[in-house]
């Protein structure tokens, strides 16, 4: 049986929102041209794989503000969950098993 663990609700806030900032961002960049600045589109079919991307118009400030913000987010939130207080009260050998249990306490 897998252990449980009592994990704060802030430690349990902090990985939710780090979930949904990495979800929000993750849907941001697939809907952005593939290219921050404007650059022709190419075709390179001469390696192991043919590689082709169409013209981009690049990022606006305003995206490129947004993917900012939200990476700083995740960067904060990725910080705050990995230098917890809580994992002081786990033994090294379990802390692997903590976090995995910690990423996927919202499915439950």
């Amino acid at each position: 049986m897998a252990t449980t663990y009592d994990f704060p609700s802030d430690l349990l806030a902090g990985q939710e929102e780090l979930h949904q900032v990495r979800a929000e961002l993750s849907a941001l960049l697939k809907r952005l041209p593939w290219s921050v600045q404007p650059l022709d589109g190419f075709s390179d079919t001469g390696g192991w794989r043919k590689v082709e991307r169409p013209a981009s118009p690049g990022w606006t400030a305003d995206e490129q503000a947004e993917v900012e913000k939200l990476r700083q987010r995740e960067h904060e939130l990725a910080v705050f969950v990995s230098t917890h207080r809580f994992w002081a009260e786990i033994t090294t050998g379990d802390r692997v098993a903590a976090r995995t249990s910690l990423k996927h306490a919202h499915e439950a």
